[in-house]
């Protein structure tokens, strides 16, 4: 399992690097989500390839002894030099030791390899896989375009410079600089040296460290030798010894590319800390959305429902009966589920129907979207611009359906109009009776009535309280029904609003059910979605 000098998994830093960037995609530049993606590829298919071996290019400018250098740390004389060198097109390879490294040099794209043969040197520098590069400034294309290409995949980077060229803008610009998060990978070789005196080579080798530390390049190791004579050739080997040995370099170079790039991904995304919408601010969306819906209206409706209802049931019924031709204040709004008898059809919503409310005024929709703007500019405050987008994006994700389900909500939203009116039936009752004790008082004078007009015997004379008894029940029931009418209204009028703060209770709940799915937890998955990439980056920069 690779990690990095911390000791850190480097697979599960890649693995967080791919989730951050995967999450990432639509919020931060399109180029840097590729360019993240890319490092996961090529570290995951480097360390399936050869993990183990170590990589090491050598690159340099014309005449800097780039090929004499790889003949001679690999003892060989297989890059040729000069005009007479024929592979000036392709990259070569030489792998020491008893694995080929053939899958490592598919994935590179090497077609011109070699194996080192049998030998001390091979033995020694096993697990190496040796690279001679391109001349970096070629004038052919392809060449510049090779060194540039594996540049990117190399495990290491020797930089083969010589006495009159080691301060070669095209070099330091092109590649020493724009590399220098890489600088503990990379090596800068000062060949040639056979052609300096002490002096002058101290010198030269003074002022190449002065001039990469400037460059910040203060990690990268310098070394001086003479490809032609030998001298210093050893001492390099060594060094590219212990790197293999220590089995990091590749590692190292990994870790490095998932640092760069998950660096410019936390700097696209951000560090500000996300909140979730706050109840406050639900509320006052909450609000605007249940003017516009037609809560007020409906609520209002309950309330004049309950009174006709609660007239009729409780009312005189010699007067009450009039009130039947008046029409149902929620039937209006097509609200009528519920029977007079408090017995609760069952509901649909799949084959509820609009209700019908007033449509949503331009001053109520100018409201909502307010409301709307207000959660998600404040749920985006201080994220990057294209994070703030999202999240207000994600706020009207739903916008064009949103005035559908509020009126959904309201017509399926149990009002409550079949509790607290069982009373209503004991009046009703009570009112029937004194019905029947009036049709028994009117009776009672129609019959006495009668059998004067035909000169019959009259009936006997029963008085009570001094006054006759079919008078008594006559006037005494008209009076009594009126009286408990006048007294049921008043505990009618106390139902109506009890059931209208009830059902504007029960009807701003169902809108911040609607509020909360179509808004608010939208805008909560597009703050988590920023978290997850957030912390997922914070694990793959350790």
């Amino acid at each position: 399992m690779a990690r990095d000098k911390a000791g850190r998994d480097l697979g599960a830093r890649l693995r967080a690097l791919r989730q951050a960037a995967e999450n990432a995609r639509g919020r931060v530049d399109d180029d840097l989500v590729d360019d993240a993606l890319a490092v996961v590829d090529r570290a995951g298919r480097r360390l399936e390839v050869s993990g183990d071996a170590t990589v090491v290019a050598l690159g340099g400018a014309t005449g800097s002894g780039k090929s004499s250098t790889f003949n001679a740390l690999s003892g060989t004389d297989l890059a040729v030099s000069g005009v007479r060198r024929p592979t000036t097109k392709r990259t070569l390879a030489l792998s020491f030791g008893a694995d080929a490294a053939e899958d490592l040099l598919d994935w590179l794209e090497i077609p011109n390899r070699h194996q080192a043969p049998a030998g001390k040197t091979s033995e020694a520098m096993s697990g190496l896989v040796l690279l001679d590069l391109p001349d970096h400034d070629s004038t052919e294309v392809s060449h510049r375009q090779e060194v540039d290409r594996l540049v990117e995949l190399v495990d290491m980077l020797i930089w083969v410079v010589d006495p009159q060229k080691y301060a070669d803008a095209a070099l330091h610009d092109g590649y020493l600089k724009p590399l220098a998060r890489y600088a503990p990978v990379m090596m800068v070789v000062l060949n040639q040296i056979d052609r300096l005196t002490p002096a002058e080579r101290d010198r030269c080798l003074t002022d190449l460290r002065r001039l990469l530390d400037s460059e910040g390049l203060e990690q990268v190791e310098i070394a001086a030798i003479s490809a032609t004579t030998g001298e210093g050739v050893e001492q390099l080997r060594t060094r590219l010894r212990k790197r293999v040995a220590a089995k990091k370099t590749a590692a190292q170079r990994l870790v490095t590319d998932v640092d760069r790039v998950a660096e410019r991904l936390a700097a696209a995304t951000g560090s500000a800390p996300s909140e979730q919408v706050s109840k406050e601010t639900a509320q006052r969306l909450n609000r605007a959305l249940a003017l516009a819906a037609g809560v007020p209206v409906v609520s209002e409706a309950v309330g004049k429902a309950w009174r006709h209802r609660g007239g009729i049931a409780t009312g005189w019924p010699a007067l009450a009966w009039i009130a039947r031709f008046r029409p149902d204040p929620l039937r209006r709004l097509h609200l009528d589920r519920w029977g007079l008898g408090g017995k609760k059809k069952e509901i649909d919503p799949a084959r509820v129907s609009r209700t019908s409310l007033p449509a949503t005024t331009s001053v109520q929709q100018a409201r909502v979207d307010s409301a709307i703007r207000d959660l998600a500019d404040e749920a985006a405050q201080g994220l990057p611009r294209g994070w703030a987008q999202a999240v207000r994006d994600a706020s009207r994700t739903h916008q064009a359906v949103l005035p559908d389900q509020l009126d959904r909500a309201i017509a399926t939203t149990d009002l409550g109009l079949d509790r607290d009116h069982g009373w209503w039936t004991f009046v009703k009752v009570l009112q029937w009776l004194l019905i029947a004790v009036v049709v028994a008082g009117l009776g009672w004078l129609a019959v006495a009535f009668v059998m004067l007009y035909l000169q019959l015997p009259p009936l006997p004379e029963i008085r009570w309280w001094g006054l006759p008894a079919p008078t008594v029940l006559l006037v005494g029931g008209v009076l009594a029904g009126l009286l408990v009418a006048l007294i049921s209204r008043i505990g009618v009028e106390v139902g109506a609003r009890r059931a209208e703060r009830r059902a504007r209770g029960a009807l701003v709940s169902a809108i911040a059910g609607v509020t909360r799915e179509r808004v608010v937890e939208p805008v909560n998955e597009e703050l988590d979605r920023y978290d997850f990439v957030r912390t997922q980056l914070a694990r793959a920069l350790g």
